[in-house]
């Protein structure tokens, strides 16, 4: 999804990007992962597209796994490039939300 959303001139600059899981054990299952706090506010923009993702096969019905394997690929492909532009572009503000509530909740 990344290679498809990101532009050519944001991959070609690693290290100023850190990407994000939540621990969950299928993310992390043979792989080596850097520690991150239990628990700590979810700034990653990709949950946004999960949320897309899971509202469009929900709205889809599928009744079988080949109709929700194909639900899952048409709403992954019907994302915009600019949704995915703004969700990058707003994580200025989603940390100085996160700042200005001392680590607590935030609309995000």
């Amino acid at each position: 999804m990344l290679a498809v959303h990101l532009s050519l001139k944001n991959r070609e600059m690693p290290l100023k990007w850190v990407f994000q899981q939540d621990n969950d054990p299928k993310h992390t299952s043979k792989i080596q992962v850097m520690e991150w706090p239990a628990q700590s506010l979810d700034l990653n923009p990709i949950e946004n597209l999960w949320a897309d993702i899971k509202n469009a096969i929900h709205e889809a019905k599928p009744r079988n796994a080949k109709e929700l394997w194909n639900a899952v690929q048409l709403s992954r492909a019907a994302i915009p490039v600019d949704r995915c532009q703004k969700l990058v572009d707003s994580m200025h503000h989603r940390c100085e939300a996160v700042i200005r509530n001392c680590g607590y909740a935030t609309k995000y």
